[in-house]
């Protein structure tokens, strides 16, 4: 049964690619991906314009468009993680010489605050390391997905002409979170990124999520067995690609297969799917965003996702 045709977009990575090449395919409907670049124009336009039937989303931005409203529901799919230890830049010669010394500073945000990486980098801060997140002012290059949403008062745009780039390197912003900038002046707050990340995972299980995917609410009313449809044909990709990296047979494995295999190493499945396995880093991630003000009331792990799925 081929069933309706679903525009679908989704980044071509190691545990998407079965769907992308066709050999993983759903029951109830098929795939017709559509390829966005950068990605992260796909998630403004599916929480602006409800794009697309399938879409792949940072999974703050979903959490920040679902407190709004927005016509779209996740499955627990969790297809990019990440180590946010190294995402922290600082100006050498700022006087930081530890993450409290950021207090009373401006740190830069790439793009917008309710951004993944910020959430997770500044909770880092604040959790690991007794940061008080509202001593800093955070300084935004761009603006939010979620266009309703509003941040706390100790968030400020950046003037308009300025680049973080040239801000960070002169000392104008203390630290950035989520910019790459090579300039002897400008090094990681946190030595030792990914050991530091690693070290972390291993004492607190906790391997970061950043996006998940969602579909439409229409969708989902009008077809049942669509959302686990969805998560099965994600789960059964992921599978074979965990399979592939096991026995050793990723051809040029990135920098991101390089990771999974160390978390691997420490925790078997690099790339959970199912709220079950999420509990612990759905919930961290949910106080996160209460504590920064992307949210303003709680919500739990199976809320988040759609009902036919909180038990794959």
């Amino acid at each position: 049964m081929a069933g309706p045709k679903l525009k679908t977009v989704t980044r071509t990575q190691g545990n998407n690619q079965a769907l992308k090449d066709g050999s993983v395919r759903p029951k109830t409907f098929e795939f017709a991906f559509e390829e966005v670049d950068p990605l992260i124009a796909a998630f403004r336009r599916m929480v602006r314009g409800s794009e697309f039937d399938i879409c792949e989303m940072a999974i703050t931005t979903y959490i920040c468009a679902k407190s709004y409203g927005k016509p779209m529901t996740a499955v627990p799919v969790f297809l990019v993680r990440a180590f946010h230890h190294g995402a922290i830049l600082v100006n050498a010669k700022a006087g930081i010489r530890e993450p409290k010394d950021l207090e009373g500073k401006k740190v830069g945000v790439n793009r917008g605050y309710t951004v993944t990486t910020g959430v997770w980098a500044r909770g880092i801060l604040q959790k690991d390391y007794g940061v008080d997140l509202g001593k800093i002012t955070w300084v935004l290059s761009g603006d939010e997905h979620v266009a309703e949403y509003k941040a706390p008062a100790n968030v400020v745009p950046m003037a308009p002409g300025k680049k973080m780039d040239d801000m960070l390197i002169s000392g104008e912003l203390a630290a950035a979170i989520g910019v790459e900038v090579k300039h002897p002046d400008v090094k990681p707050l946190i030595p030792n990124a990914l050991d530091a990340g690693l070290a972390s995972f291993s004492r607190r299980g906790l391997y970061p999520i950043n996006h998940t995917v969602v579909i439409k609410d229409e969708l989902i009313a009008r077809h049942p067995d669509l959302a686990g449809d969805v998560f099965n044909a994600f789960a059964e990709a992921k599978h074979r690609y965990v399979e592939r990296l096991k026995a050793g047979k990723i051809d040029k494995p990135t920098e991101v297969d390089n990771v999974h295999r160390r978390v691997m190493d420490i925790a078997g499945d690099p790339l959970p799917y199912g709220i079950a396995a999420n509990r612990k880093v759905l919930d961290e991630l949910v106080g996160h965003a209460l504590t920064q003000g992307i949210i303003t009331k709680p919500i739990t792990a199976d809320e988040m996702f759609a009902p036919s799925t909180r038990s794959l």
